[in-house]
């Protein structure tokens, strides 16, 4: 090989490195110049007070999702972009679920596309049901059935008794397919939420996204609870004797719901009532506002917060 030669061999393998290396550049077509000042610069300074009036929790509380939902929500550069940094992903969601401002807002206030916006928001609720709800909503073991029956008793007087049932209605935007499912009688789209809360009014079982057309007992019929008690998960077979009938543990529900051994609901009130059926009534009814209420709270305090924004 000439001298020539080499010397042209030398040429080309450095315009070919110089080529790869030019790939691995950031394409800039990818990247958009927005503005991060806020979420850069004033959110840094927030007091504990700003935080909670602006993310509904406190830095501490915010800084604990982070660490939990690090493993799932967790992101790396690539070649074509850097990632959004997981606590501005969950930042994003919480502004997103505290005060249901519009994607592009969003968008402009954190310096991120309405794409991104619309993944933290779902990514990051995704998160949270997987890795954390098994920890704050928990299905009660015997020991725990016993102890919130106890209370339930001496609070509102009804031996074996372990919670009340009821739904909430959420409203919504219509979905484009199947939006009719959605409208309620009550004249807009929702989805239903079904809980049961036990004798202090803390949640213990949790159903959600059923369309708002359905009827309560159907609801029912659909969630988790309705297979688990169905299959003896749930209620353990450990009765008391009242009045001389051998009763296990029950829940409290309106008229909507069906009569089980498990589910107990008012006497249809036809105007012939008996006194001992007039006592029972009065008394469920008397207890299950448990769960109202704590569905009333629950709105009162995302009204209340919602006027602090």
């Amino acid at each position: 090989m000439t001298e020539t030669d080499l010397r042209c061999c030398a040429q080309r393998t450095r315009m070919i490195c110089e080529y790869n290396r030019m790939r691995h550049v950031l394409p800039s077509i990818w990247v958009h110049n927005r503005a991060t000042e806020w979420w850069e610069t004033v959110v840094p300074t927030f007091t504990e007070a700003q935080w909670i009036k602006n993310f509904r929790m406190s830095k501490d509380t915010f800084l604990y999702l982070c660490r939990r939902l690090q493993p799932e929500l967790g992101r790396r550069d690539t070649d074509y972009r850097y990632c959004v940094p997981i606590q501005k992903r969950i930042a994003i969601a919480l502004w997103k679920l505290a005060s249901n401002s519009e994607y592009r807002s969003i968008s402009h206030l954190f310096g991120v596309s309405i794409t991104t916006v619309c993944h933290c928001v779902h990514d990051f609720c995704s998160s949270v049901e997987k890795v954390l709800m098994a920890e704050v909503i928990q299905c009660p073991n015997s020991e725990k059935l016993k102890e919130m029956a106890t209370y339930f008793e001496r609070r509102w007087g009804l031996p074996q008794c372990v919670g009340a049932i009821d739904g909430s209605h959420i409203p919504i935007l219509g979905p484009e397919e199947y939006h009719t499912e959605y409208f309620s009688r009550k004249g807009w789209n929702l989805i239903i939420l079904q809980a049961v809360v036990d004798g202090r009014g803390l949640f213990w079982n949790v159903f959600i996204g059923a369309a708002g057309s359905l009827h309560d007992a159907r609801v029912l019929h659909l969630s988790g609870l309705w297979g688990l008690v169905d299959m003896g998960l749930l209620l353990p077979d450990e009765t008391k004797n009242i009045c001389g009938h051998d009763v296990g543990y029950y829940v409290l529900g309106d008229a909507a719901y069906p009569l089980k051994s498990w589910l107990m609901k008012p006497f249809t009130d036809n105007g012939r009532l008996t006194p001992q059926q007039l006592v029972y009534n009065h008394k469920t009814s008397r207890a299950r506002v448990v769960v109202e209420n704590r569905f009333r709270q629950t709105e009162v305090q995302m009204e209340v917060l919602a006027k602090m924004k």
